[in-house]
């Protein structure tokens, strides 16, 4: 099994706005056909203000994944936006421990 995680870092005063763009962002996804992931709110730590993880069978379902949305303006789109009210983003792909 494969998980991305994307963190995202708001602007001073911009977390509600990162809320509502990753929102937009899973709105999309279910429109592409897409698995809408989870969406996670900082509760109390120096983590994420937003946090999006999801899942995927194989190596081959998460680069289709990659794919759709590299292919859609939409998306793309929506990326873009995003990133003008971040500080900082960061995306982790693992892979799980099978043993």
């Amino acid at each position: 099994m494969i998980v991305e995680a994307t963190n995202y870092f708001a602007r001073q005063g911009q977390a509600e706005a990162v809320l509502e763009q990753r929102r937009k962002a899973t709105e999309i996804r279910l429109e592409l056909g897409l698995e809408p992931g989870r969406t996670l709110l900082k509760l109390e730590g120096s983590g994420p203000d937003v946090r999006w993880e999801c899942s995927f069978v194989s190596k081959e379902a998460y680069e289709a994944d990659r794919a759709a949305r590299a292919a859609s303006p939409a998306f793309e789109a929506a990326r873009k936006q995003m990133h003008t009210l971040l500080d900082r983003f960061e995306r982790h792909v693992s892979v799980q421990d099978e043993g």
